[in-house]
């Protein structure tokens, strides 16, 4: 089971959140204590490991079709197991290492962010081009959890309420990186469009990820990546394949 991470505004100081929804009768006790604002380093590995592998398997071995084919098998099995632990918490009961590891206190009794992400990788290979996609998704698995362990370890300098300088400082240079190695081995562009094609994505999904929106991130960093990516290729005269 996948085990993302909300990270753009996992840093330290967030207020702690509450659970939307009350548990059923019967039901087991609360057993969960982490926030956004706790490293659980194991959770944000996972959300990297998970998207790393779907970005690379796209790049090196499945088509677009067999990957929208599979992934999208994946994300309606990933819905389905989210909806199974919501209504029979008993079985997750049962190995309470794991359910501490992989999700936190607000998600006890609601959806986790594991569905958001599966919904967000689908719409990314079924909306952009292949380069662009893969832009995306590697942000959305390196990107966005190394933001919330620099914010949470090293952020000392506030933005916005759960959002730290440091942290922003590493989506931004994680995000420029994975765009220029990204359009350089796939387009081999010049060196000049490549640098201000990357350093362009990298400011404007930092500043994306810095705003408090409402919504999962999961779900609105690759879409918001993806399409600023996809402009910016516009812009430098950079055709991804």
């Amino acid at each position: 089971m996948m085990a993302p991470d909300d990270t753009a505004e996992a840093e330290r100081g967030a207020a702690p959140p509450t659970a939307s929804a009350a548990p059923t009768v019967g039901s087991p006790p609360p057993t969960l204590s982490a926030t956004r604002g706790d490293l659980q380093l194991g959770r944000r590995l996972a959300h990297c490991a998970n998207g790393c592998a779907i970005a690379t398997a796209y790049a090196l071995v499945f088509t677009h079709q067999q990957v929208v084919h599979t992934f999208g098998a994946i994300a309606c099995l990933v819905y389905v197991l989210d909806r199974i632990r919501i209504h029979y918490p008993e079985i997750l009961a049962r190995a309470a290492s794991i359910n501490r590891l992989l999700f936190r206190a607000e998600e006890e009794f609601k959806e986790s962010a594991m569905t958001p992400y599966a919904i967000a990788i689908l719409l990314t290979l079924l909306t952009f081009p292949k380069t662009i996609a893969l832009i995306a998704i590697y942000t959305l698995a390196i990107a966005d959890p190394l933001s919330a362990l620099v914010g949470i370890t090293w952020g000392r300098h506030r933005v916005v309420a759960g959002k730290s300088l440091e942290g922003s400082g590493a989506f931004l240079a994680a995000t420029a990186l994975i765009t220029g190695i990204t359009l350089h081995v796939a387009a081999a562009p010049a060196a000049r469009p490549l640098v201000g094609a990357a350093l362009a994505v990298g400011v404007a999904g930092a500043t994306f990820e810095m705003l408090p929106l409402r919504l999962d991130d999961n779900l609105t960093i690759p879409l918001f990546v993806g399409f600023a990516a996809w402009g910016v290729c516009g812009i430098f005269a950079i055709t991804p394949p």
